[in-house]
């Protein structure tokens, strides 16, 4: 069981809005007592995708002084929602007037109950999905997973549920993730799509500034993050922050990031560019934007 709430604290049930107002976050005397700032929930998700490049979205943003998030994946609106929303925002870090709370579990997107559970805790949450071209996005969750399980089938047999058909296999989850026009469906029923912010995996490669710019536009933040805080680090292939966040030194993405990808069978590639290509269609028709993948 949780703890019973402190008297005075918001209840599970109260708005994000009424906690804002709430008397215990203004008060001198409990910002004494919380060292600074107040946990909040978060008023911005990055909710997808898997190996889409959301831990680096998120890394680069916690440059910006008005973001604070939360590192470890929080996994509330999918594993842990029993638990309840004062579970969740104990989990924040404390933030100032101003400041945005953020965090990230990319494994919302396609989780179904996700996005009735989010709008419930606030319909105003701003959501960012990141996406980047659906094969090279199952073939990289393959790889992660093979670095984990080295005795896997190949990847060529999991994508087939029948090799001689050709029958692609839309349960496994590495196919299943990267048909994004039908999971945006599901958040489309509780989110306009003006609140679903749409970066590309492949551009906050090539341009993270830019991508970034339009991040901080969507937050309604300074565009404080600029070119000046990104280098291209050769070896790894992607670009990474001359400075992290509380840091003086340039901090790159762990080991676990821009792993080599196997050689994969180019004919089952090209099986999977056209299984794909009728969604990702779809996909630039409900967003608005070419990704440019086909």
């Amino acid at each position: 069981r949780l703890p019973p709430l402190l008297p005075g604290e918001p209840g599970e049930e109260s708005s994000l809005e009424e906690q804002r107002a709430a008397p215990e976050a203004g008060s001198p005397i409990s910002s004494f007592f919380n060292g600074s700032g107040t946990k909040r929930l978060p008023q911005a998700i990055i909710i997808g995708v898997k190996k889409g490049g959301t831990r680096a979205l998120l890394e680069f943003l916690r440059v910006h002084p008005d973001v604070r998030a939360v590192g470890a994946e929080p996994h509330f609106f999918d594993r842990n929602y029993e638990r309840g929303l004062a579970w969740y925002r104990e989990l924040m870090p404390r933030t100032l007037e101003g400041q945005i709370t953020m965090e990230k579990t990319p494994s919302y997107f396609v989780t179904k109950e996700a996005p009735a559970r989010i709008s419930s805790m606030s319909r105003g949450t701003k959501l960012i999905v990141v996406v980047r071209d659906p094969v090279t996005r199952a073939i990289s969750d393959y790889t992660q997973t093979l670095s984990k399980k080295p005795d896997i089938p190949t990847f060529e047999s999991l994508t087939f549920k029948n090799r001689t058909t050709g029958l692609i296999d839309t349960s496994w989850s590495a196919i299943q993730i990267g048909i994004y026009a039908k999971h945006l469906e599901n958040w489309l029923l509780h989110f306009p799509i003006g609140q679903i912010l749409f970066v590309s995996g492949e551009r906050l490669i090539r341009d993270p500034a830019g991508e970034l710019g339009r991040v901080q536009d969507f937050l309604g933040l300074k565009r404080i993050i600029t070119d000046k805080h990104f280098y291209f680090n050769k070896t790894k292939g992607f670009p990474c922050l001359k400075k992290a966040e509380g840091s003086s030194k340039p901090h790159c993405l762990g080991k676990t990031k821009g792993r080599t990808h196997p050689d994969i069978d180019q004919e089952v590639v090209q099986r999977l560019r056209d299984f794909y290509r009728p969604f990702n269609m779809k996909f630039y028709q409900m967003t608005g934007q070419d990704f440019g993948w086909d």
